[in-house]
C-alpha cells in the first residue's frame, strides 16, 4: 500500500496528491492535499508505534495546557502521524513577544508533577518519563542526565565523565529556588518551532513535567531569533527567579548529553564547559 492510500484509510478521506517534502532522522516526510481540500503534513516510517505515539501524546498534553501553541494531532498509527499543514512566515517581534508570553502561559498550567505519563523520545533515544512529586533537581539528575552518561562515557574521558558525576552529585545545590513542575516542550531548540504570519507553534515536543528554565535554556543552546524579545515578553508574564541565567549551562546539559550519545566527541569540550559553569554558578 502506498503512502496515499494508507493516509486514505488512516484519515477516512480521499487523497488527492501526496508531495515528497524531505526527511529527517528515520522519518520521510510529506504534504497531502485531501479530497475535503484540507491540506495535512505527515510524517511516516516503517514501523515508530511508540515514537509517533509519544510525539502526539505530547502534543496533545501541551494542548492541554495552551492549545493555540500546538498543532492539532489529526490521526496516529504505527506507521504514521498526520498534522494540519501550516504555511511558514518569517520570525516577526510581534510574533516573537507573543510566543513568550503565549510559553509563559503554558509553563503556569502545571502538570502536577514531574515526568509525563508515557514512555517518551529525544530523537531516537529513550527518555525515562517515570512520574515523580518530589524535587526537580533530583528527577533531572535521575532521569535525564544520569541515563545518559554510561553512554557518553567513552566519549567525554574519564576527567569528562567525573566532572558530570559531580554536577549530579551536587545537584541540589545548583538548582536555585524550588518551583512546582511546568508543562513544558522539552526538546525546544529553534528547530522545533514553527513560526507563522501571526505566531510561533511548538512541535516535535519531549513534553513531560519539569523545569520551565529547561525550555528557555534550550532556546539558546542553538540559537532562536527574536530571543531577546522572547525572554522579555516571557518574564514580563511569569518572572523568573533570581540567578535563571546562571543556571542556563545545568539545563543545557541533558541536550548536550543527548548530542555526545548521538553524534559523538565533537560535543565534548561544549558539554564539559556547560557542566564547569553550572558547577561554578
Amino acid at each position: 500500500m502506498n503512502e496515499a492510500a494508507q493516509l486514505a484509510e488512516l484519515l477516512g478521506v480521499a487523497v488527492r496528491a501526496v508531495t515528497d517534502v524531505g526527511s529527517s532522522h528515520a522519518w520521510t516526510l510529506y504534504r497531502a492535499v485531501l479530497a475535503d481540500g484540507r491540506e495535512v503534513f505527515v510524517k511516516a516510517a516503517g514501523d515508530r508505534a511508540e515514537v509517533f505515539r509519544a510525539e502526539a501524546a505530547g502534543l496533545r498534553w501541551l494542548a492541554a495546557g495552551m492549545p493555540e501553541l500546538v498543532p492539532e494531532v489529526l490521526a496516529v498509527n504505527e506507521r504514521m502521524l498526520v498534522l494540519p499543514w501550516l504555511s511558514q512566515a518569517a520570525p516577526t517581534s510581534a510574533a516573537a513577544e507573543r510566543f513568550g508570553r503565549d510559553l509563559a502561559a503554558l509553563h503556569a498550567n502545571s502538570p502536577g508533577s514531574f515526568g509525563a505519563p508515557w514512555s517518551g523520545w529525544i530523537a531516537d533515544l529513550p527518555l525515562d518519563n517515570t512520574q515523580f512529586d518530589g524535587s526537580w533537581s533530583r528527577w533531572y539528575a535521575e532521569h535525564r542526565l544520569a541515563p545518559y552518561l554510561p553512554r557518553a562515557a567513552a566519549d567525554l574521558g574519564r576527567d569528562g565523565t567525573r566532572l558530570l558525576e559531580r554536577v549530579i552529585d551536587t545537584i541540589e545545590t545548583l538548582a536555585g529556588p524550588t518551583e512546582p513542575p511546568s508543562r513544558i516542550h522539552g526538546d525546544l531548540w529553534s528547530g522545533n518551532v514553527l513560526w507563522t504570519a501571526e505566531r510561533a507553534l511548538l512541535i516535535d515536543p519531549a513534553a513531560h513535567g519539569g523545569h520551565r528554565e529547561t525550555d528557555l535554556a534550550m532556546l539558546a543552546l542553538f540559537g532562536a531569533p527574536h530571543l531577546d524579545r522572547i525572554r522579555a515578553a516571557y518574564h514580563e508574564t511569569h518572572p523568573l527567579a533570581d540567578g535563571w541565567r546562571t543556571r542556563i549551562p545545568l539545563h543545557q546539559l541533558h541536550p548536550l548529553l543527548v548530542h555526545v550519545v548521538l553524534f559523538g566527541a565533537g560535543y565534548r569540550t561544549r558539554t564539559l564547559a556547560a557542566a564547569a559553569a553550572a558547577l561554578a554558578a
